[in-house]
């Protein structure tokens, strides 16, 4: 086969097929007396495994294990499939802490807060973060503390309080200071639990989508393999 012909199944261009395969993602080729590349089934089965493989654990880690396995290192390949069903794992593990986190956070006040406002130190303290961080959260709008009219120094209410400990838990699940700033926006402004709900129902569609796409990539990746094994 030829570049072309490997490329019309994916809707590719033949130029990529040659950028895959001078990267290793393809196992080696065969020249014609012309010099042209000649591809055989394992290769195509070798692109396919590669584009499958690429939709879960993404561009570079897929290139990982395939040039891996072209070259021999199939147990180095082993670990980078691992690497990424860890981390999906750790995932799903932050997105149950998350809801389980959000869910209380949303509609009430915080528990413990009674009386006079939190500090800055009293509520990162409470956080397990630095003080600097709650300025950072300031800056992005995340936490919109009030100022004492006597000191001028911050003052974080049960709202306030409430927001900062919601920002802390998806912190921890890996999102940016931009997107919490987003998603508590919509949760002020709904004034209700529909933009939780949302929020957590489409993280959870993600996982389930770069879980069936690690699946397919598993397949395709096996087929290769006992091609492999048949040569």
């Amino acid at each position: 086969m030829r570049p072309v012909d490997l490329a019309r199944e994916h809707g590719l261009s033949a130029q990529a097929i040659r950028n895959y395969d001078e990267a290793g993602i393809l196992p080696e080729t065969e020249r014609s007396a012309s010099g042209h590349r000649r591809y055989t089934p394992v290769h195509a089965q070798a692109l396919r495994a590669f584009l499958a493989l690429r939709r879960g654990h993404g561009h570079q880690q897929a290139m990982e294990i395939m040039c891996a396995i072209n070259d021999g290192r199939v147990e180095s390949a082993y670990r980078l499939i691992d690497a990424t069903h860890l981390a999906l794992v750790a995932e799903r593990g932050t997105r149950t802490d998350v809801a389980s986190a959000l869910t209380a956070l949303s509609g009430t006040a915080p528990a413990g807060l009674r009386g006079e406002p939190l500090t800055v130190g009293e509520l990162a303290r409470r956080l397990g973060v630095h003080p600097a961080t709650l300025r950072t959260w300031e800056s992005h709008g995340i936490v919109r503390p009030d100022r004492d009219p006597a000191t001028g120094y911050r003052r974080y209410g049960a709202d306030c309080v409430r927001d900062a400990q919601i920002a802390r838990e998806l912190r921890r699940g890996g999102y940016p200071l931009p997107q919490v700033a987003r998603f508590l926006d919509a949760l002020r402004e709904a004034g209700g639990a529909e933009p939780l709900r949302v929020f957590l129902d489409s993280w959870q569609d993600r996982l389930t989508s770069r879980a069936r796409a690690l699946l397919a990539g598993a397949a395709q990746l096996d087929g290769y393999l006992t091609l492999l094994d048949g040569e």
